[in-house]
Parts: structure tokens; C-alpha cells; sequence
């Protein structure tokens, strides 16, 4: 059964979505920077503007998908030739590493090269003598031929004197020599003790670290890549992006996200109960268009000044939040099917409503450094971090954030004003996915709907359109629920019978809908009597409109 849908004019659609001044510009979309002065400082706000071609809108359209944003593909025949290479290249250094037990250290160093650098420092130290024993010896040649001279001289007491003096002389700079040579002896066999004793302390450390297990296992998924486990690309790739495919750089990302994991204990976190008061700050929540997680962030929740206290008074609270926020994260990434093709990253959505500026100095903080771990430790991961309902001070935020992003993360910054949340979303997620504070149709524990589809038709000002639902002949119940971005519209419901003298009955007189109306979810009981309900959207504004609307029929025997 099919809704009719009455449009009096065709019309062009605009969407607009707001981008932050950290965004870079996307493939398929044009960026205007805008520029709003505040009380003595610049905002700058990105807006990426998009226009379709003209729709044929006499029949209703089901909602369209972003083709804004698309993730790289994770099949190996899809990638260019330097990929494919440096993705090889990762493979053999990583299986190396691993067979060869040297995948938290360096080449394992041995301690005879410690004897080697002894011999050596040895060596050098005996061409230091025997440098300075030639130098006495030279020493010894210009006093006797000084004697000589003096010999030639007629006065014997001046020779005595000479001779006296040349011996003197000769003492002194053997024994100046001589010190300088203990001395010096003395100061190598330090460096070298020191350097070996370093040495010989590194070797013991890497010992103990160095014994790694060939099943070692990332996120479920086996690293060694001759075990062939088709998730081992996935997550390869994950740091080659974001290391821009440099393979060294790479490598080293994931050595240290190894180690970091270990270090804090990352495996073992989702077994750890951090109570409940954190459980509003951020949840998981539906999926997008490409069916990925999707996660809400809350900032609000810390207006709350006994929570605010609670979560930052002390750095022991700080560092938990973090590992709650870290948990979440790993939450996430059980939902995700780690291979080519599959769901492979989240979707993130911050809701900065009523909350606080930069008066909040800890909470940024701790956003900062979360930003921070999550960048380097959970590469390609989320997909999308989406702010809405973002104030003025937040430009000045994302400013101060800036300098510690990568691009690669600041090219997936999506930012929205709140008049534009719900459009903005929309490009990311299903209306039926959205939760209804957001303007979608989501509603916890909803009993009424499951998966049928929302349609959409779009209004120019001044125009009117009638959405029909039919009546079944039996007896039954009619539910629906709409929503009109923005609204700023009159609106009403009626069913109609089939009975053409039957009277007309009204579900919904007529009103004037706010801006700031949220979807709206109305039933009907038809009696046993045929008709259609309709329902009339008049758009008294000079914006075009566009409306959401989905709807399902309940009789005795369905549900």
C-alpha cells in the first residue's frame, strides 16, 4: 500500500551543511568561508554548499543518501599500485618482526660487540702513548741539540747552567706527559665501563621484552600475516592511512599502540565497571546509512556540578574517564566486522547543546587528550566526527585543537549550527535512526514501528501538500509520524471516508507548528470504515520546506 502525494509546483533542493574552519574541502562539495565577527575576535565558519538537479516531485521520494563522503575501499584490488606495495612491504616487516622476536625493540645487540668496542677504545688509547712518547723523545732531541750550542759558548758556568736547565726541563715533560697518559687512561677505562655497563643493561631490558607471541592478536584479528586471516589487511591499511602510506612511519604506529595497549591494560577493559554515572556522557545509539555504529556524545551532562566535580577533582578521576572513554571506544569496535567489505569504523556524533565555554577548563583538557589517544591508538576508526548544536565558542575551541590534529582527522570534522542538526544528519544517518530529540523518528523501546521506510517531499513557499494514508476496509489502527525541518508551517489531520456522505472527522485541527517542533506521531482508529487519512502541510514561510513522513497500517491480526 502506497501513499499519494498531491505537489502543486517542481522545485530545485538545496542542502547546506555547516563545516568547521579546521575542515578542509571536500571532493564533491563548494566551501564558502564565512566570517562573523564576535566581542573583539573573528569566528570563522565554514559552510560546504551542494545543490541537486531538479527532482520530479509529484510522488513521494525516499531519503537520500550523502555521497559527500566514502571510505577508501579495504580490498586489495582496489588499491593503486603504491598501495598495494607499500601495503606488501608493512606485511614482510611486520612478519619479520614477529618470527624474529623483534617487534618491540631493535635488533637484538650482542655483548660481544661490547668487547669489540673495549678492544677498540684500547687501541686507541695505545696510540695515544705511543704518540706521546715520540713527542718526549722529540722533546729529548731539541735539549741536546740546546747542549751543543751551549758547549760552543766560552763561559762553562753558562753551560752547566744550560745543561742544569735542559734536564730540568726534560723531567718536566716527562712528567706532564706522563700525567696527561694516567690521566687519559683513567677517563677511557670510565666511558668504556659506562658504556658497557649501558650496554649491557639495554641488552638485559630488551631480553625482557623481546619474546613475542606468534598468535598476538589486534582487535580479534591476527597480526602475523602468513597466518592469511582476511582482517589483517583491514587493520594494516588503518595505519597506513593514517600515516599516509609511509611504511615506516606506519610500522612504528602500530609498535606503539602495541605497546600502549599493553601498558594500560587495553584487552582486559571491558571487563572493568565504571558505575553508571557516565553512562548519559556518551552511548551507542542505531547506525548510519552504511550501517555503521553510531556513538552520542553528551556534553551537557557535565553542567551538572556534582558530576563535574566528581569526574575531574582529582587527576586518579580524570585518568578513569579516560579509560571509560577508551572502553566505550572498544565497545564500539565489537559491533564492526573487521574485513574486506565490512563495517570498519564508527560514526561520532558530539552534542554540544547548553553546554558550558572555555569556563569548563578541565573538561576540555580531557577532550584534548582523549582527541590525542584516540588519534594515535585507534587509527581510521571513526569515520565522521559530526558536532551539532555548536555555539560561537566552539570555533575558538576547535582553534586551540587544531595544531595537535592530523589532517587526515580534521578532514572528517562536520560541524552544525542548531537550525541545521537534523538536515545535517540526515546526510549521515536514516531519519528512522535518528533519535527524536535530534528531529528523526528513534524512539526508545518503540513498539509501534520496525523497518518501514520514510518517505520525503519538499514544499516551496507558499505552497501546500496533502499527504493521503490509507484506510483499510476492516477494522484497524493507522499510525504515523511526521516531521518538517524547521516547520514554521500550518498544519492539520483529517480522515476522510470513502463514503461520500459520510462527514469528514477531524484527527488534528488545524495550527500553526513553531520552528522548534519536534517530529510528531499521531494514530487513528478507523472503525471498520474505508477512507484515507489526510494529512496538510501548508508552508506560510519564504523557505522551502521538507518533509518526513512514515506510516503503517495495524489490523487484528498484525502487529
Amino acid at each position: 500500500m502506497t501513499a499519494e502525494v498531491k505537489v502543486e509546483e517542481k522545485q530545485v533542493e538545496s542542502e547546506v551543511v555547516i563545516a568547521a574552519a579546521v575542515t578542509p574541502v571536500e571532493e564533491e562539495t563548494t566551501v564558502k568561508a564565512v566570517v562573523e565577527e564576535g566581542e573583539g575576535e573573528e569566528v570563522k565558519a565554514v559552510e560546504e554548499k551542494e545543490t541537486k538537479a531538479e527532482e520530479d516531485e509529484s510522488k513521494p521520494q525516499g531519503v537520500e543518501k550523502s555521497s559527500s563522503f566514502k571510505e577508501e575501499s579495504d580490498f586489495f584490488s582496489d588499491l593503486k599500485e603504491s598501495e598495494k606495495k607499500a601495503l606488501s612491504d608493512l606485511k614482510l616487516k611486520l612478519e619479520e618482526a614477529i618470527v624474529e622476536n623483534t617487534l618491540f625493540k631493535k635488533k637484538k645487540v650482542s655483548p660481544v660487540k661490547v668487547e669489540k668496542k673495549k678492544e677498540a677504545e684500547e687501541k686507541a688509547e695505545d696510540e695515544k702513548k705511543t704518540e706521546a712518547v715520540v713527542t718526549t723523545k722529540d722533546a729529548k732531541a731539541e735539549s741536546s741539540e740546546a747542549v751543543v750550542v751551549a758547549e760552543e759558548s766560552p763561559k762553562e758556568e753558562a753551560k752547566a747552567e744550560t745543561v742544569e736547565a735542559v734536564v730540568v726541563k726534560e723531567d718536566e715533560v716527562k712528567e706532564e706527559v706522563k700525567a696527561e697518559n694516567v690521566e687519559e687512561e683513567k677517563k677511557s677505562e670510565v666511558v668504556v665501563t659506562e658504556e658497557a655497563k649501558a650496554e649491557a643493561v639495554a641488552v638485559e631490558v630488551e631480553e625482557e621484552d623481546e619474546s613475542v607471541d606468534k598468535d598476538i592478536e589486534l582487535w580479534r584479528v591476527p597480526l602475523l600475516p602468513s597466518k592469511g586471516a582476511e582482517g589483517t589487511d583491514v587493520i594494516l591499511l588503518k595505519f597506513l592511512r593514517a600515516r599516509d602510506f609511509k611504511v615506516n612511519e606506519a610500522f612504528e604506529m602500530l609498535k606503539k599502540t602495541l605497546k600502549w595497549r599493553k601498558q594500560h591494560k587495553i584487552d582486559s577493559i571491558l571487563g572493568e565497571d565504571f558505575g553508571e554515572e557516565l553512562a548519559s556522557a556518551a552511548y551507542m545509539n542505531g547506525v548510519d546509512r552504511e550501517s555503521r555504529p553510531v556513538c552520542y556524545n553528551v556534553h551537557n551532562v557535565f553542567e551538572n556540578e556534582e558530576l563535574y566535580q566528581t569526574t575531574f577533582g582529582s587527576e586518579e578521576n580524570r585518568e578513569k574517564l579516560l579509560r571509560w572513554r577508551f572502553q566505550l571506544m572498544e565497545k564500539g569496535i565489537q559491533k564492526l566486522d573487521l574485513k574486506p567489505g565490512g563495517v570498519t569504523s564508527l560514526l561520532q556524533i558530539h552534542d554540544l547543546r547548553n553546554s558550558s565555554g572555555l569556563s569548563r577548563k578541565e573538561l576540555w583538557i580531557a577532550v584534548k587528550n582523549a582527541i590525542l589517544v584516540l588519534q594515535d591508538n585507534y587509527p581510521e576508526f571513526v569515520s565522521r566526527n559530526v558536532f551539532i548544536n555548536v555555539p560561537f565558542w566552539f570555533y575558538a575551541i576547535s582553534s586551540l585543537l587544531s595544531p595537535f590534529l592530523t589532517q587526515r582527522t580534521k578532514s572528517k570534522l562536520v560541524v552544525a549550527r542548531p537550525a541545521k542538526v537534523t538536515e545535517t544528519l540526515l546526510k549521515y544517518i536514516p531519519a528512522e535512526e535518528i533519535p527524536i530529540q535530534h528531529g528523526g523518528f528513534k524512539r526508545d523501546d518503540d513498539t509501534e514501528f520496525s523497518n518501514e521506510a520514510v518517505s520525503e517531499v519538499f514544499l516551496k513557499p507558499g505552497s501546500t501538500e496533502t499527504i493521503e494514508i490509507p484506510a483499510p476496509e476492516t477494522e484497524g489502527t493507522l499510525v504515523w509520524d511526521i516531521a518538517v525541518l524547521g516547520w514554521e508551517v500550518n498544519y492539520k489531520e483529517e480522515f476522510v471516508p470513502a463514503d461520500e456522505g459520510a462527514y469528514t472527522i477531524i484527527v488534528q485541527k488545524g495550527k500553526k507548528i513553531g520552528s522548534s517542533e519536534g517530529p510528531i506521531r499521531n494514530s487513528f482508529n478507523n472503525s471498520g470504515s474505508s477512507g484515507k487519512i489526510v494529512l496538510t502541510v501548508d508552508n506560510v514561510s519564504s523557505k522551502k520546506k521538507r518533509v518526513l513522513y512514515r506510516y503503517k497500517t495495524k489490523t487484528g491480526t498484525s502487529s
